[in-house]
């Protein structure tokens, strides 16, 4: 079994990438230096040489890359997961967000992300698209929220958290175990991975409960109201665990006691 997992120096594949290997399965890179994505005749002769048996693609790249490597797994009958991004819906409307909810985003990400979407599901019917939010993990460098958390800390002296803002996130880990899972058992069309969307916490509490799980002692939480958004992404029923299964300040209190 072998798997082709694009974005292998970013924060989230690598630790697919681990998952893979726990699974059994080897793991393929795209070294972008010696193979340039745009490169047409020589990313498909390479895929062809390498056949592999299913694609992730969590890396950075052209929307025409994105519908070529969908392309390639449609034509071989291979599963095929991206990922995309809780960003292509814009704060207005309101969420939460469901999978058929109108992609709102104004931003060029989210329009870069919402043009990924329409070319790899044009390219493969059955490939998965999986709607993300923010990552957590204990040391992953990259788009990590705790990680996040340590630069405001460290740059302006406390850590600003919104209680209007209800952030789609979840932990990398349980992320990396739902796309493993969708690439063995494949479920064609969007789907969503977000461990707040049933729980509802805002940026605040989270900022809190992480504070204590990870012995931030040094963080000042500012509790503040600078940006309003249920961007939580509704559907991805038992994808990922909620996020008080990782934060146990996050679990409601058992009362002693009639």
């Amino acid at each position: 079994m072998k798997w082709l997992i694009t974005g292998l120096n970013g924060t989230l594949a690598p630790v697919l990438a681990q998952k893979a290997r726990d699974l059994g399965a080897e793991v393929l890179a795209w070294d972008r230096n010696r193979l340039p994505p745009d490169d047409v005749a020589s990313a498909d002769a390479w895929l062809r040489r390498e056949r592999p048996d299913a694609i992730a693609h969590l890396g950075m790249g052209s929307v025409d890359w994105a519908g070529r490597l969908a392309r390639y797994a449609a034509e071989d009958g291979k599963p095929f997961v991206f990922t995309s991004s809780a960003m292509v819906f814009h704060h207005v409307p309101n969420g939460p967000h469901a999978v058929d909810d109108e992609r709102s985003a104004q931003d060029p990400y989210g329009r870069y992300k919402r043009e990924c979407e329409d070319a790899v599901l044009a390219s493969h019917p059955g490939a998965s698209v999986v709607r993300i939010g923010w990552q957590i993990d204990a040391v992953r460098t990259g788009n990590n929220m705790l990680m996040a958390l340590d630069r405001w800390q460290a740059t302006e002296g406390r850590v600003s958290a919104s209680q209007v803002w209800k952030p789609a996130c979840s932990f990398m880990v349980d992320t990396a175990a739902a796309l493993a899972r969708l690439l063995l058992q494949p479920v064609p069309g969007v789907s969503h991975i977000d461990s707040n969307a049933e729980e509802g916490h805002d940026f605040a509490q989270l900022a809190l409960a992480l504070k204590v799980a990870f012995h931030r002692e040094a963080w000042a939480i500012h509790v503040q109201e600078d940006y309003a958004h249920d961007q939580r992404l509704l559907g991805g029923g038992a994808l990922v665990p909620p996020l008080s299964a990782r934060l146990e300040s996050l679990r409601p209190k058992v009362r002693n006691g009639g």
